[in-house]
């Protein structure tokens, strides 16, 4: 006979899932506020670069950015191969072998 489901416990699980998902993502985003060099920003400058943005709804504006981010992301990861080929141990101390946050400020 099947065992009933706990719907309390599946909740809960759900409920802590949730949770984990956000504040991963409000840590990721601090890293790239970071990363970025937006730290340097007032929270009302950041504040409203971010409300510009998302109520933004030209295209290309929208699409030069995100190539903008790629290039961001991708020199992030060029440095970070080359960090590690200097030196192996740094990489592995990270996870990921990523490159630290606070190490890069950003592209122009």
């Amino acid at each position: 006979m099947r065992k009933p489901r706990d719907f309390d416990a599946e909740l809960k699980a759900l409920e802590d899932k949730a949770r984990e998902l956000k504040t991963r993502k409000v840590q990721q985003l601090g890293d790239l506020v970071i990363a970025t060099g937006a730290d340097q920003l007032s929270t009302d400058e950041l504040a409203g670069a971010l409300v510009a943005i998302a109520e933004t709804k030209d295209i290309s504006k929208r699409e030069a950015w995100a190539k903008r981010g790629v290039m961001f992301f991708e020199s992030r990861s060029r440095r970070a191969a080359s960090a590690s080929q200097r030196n192996p141990r740094s990489a592995s101390a990270q996870p990921g072998g990523t490159q630290s946050p606070a190490s890069g400020t950003g592209s122009q």
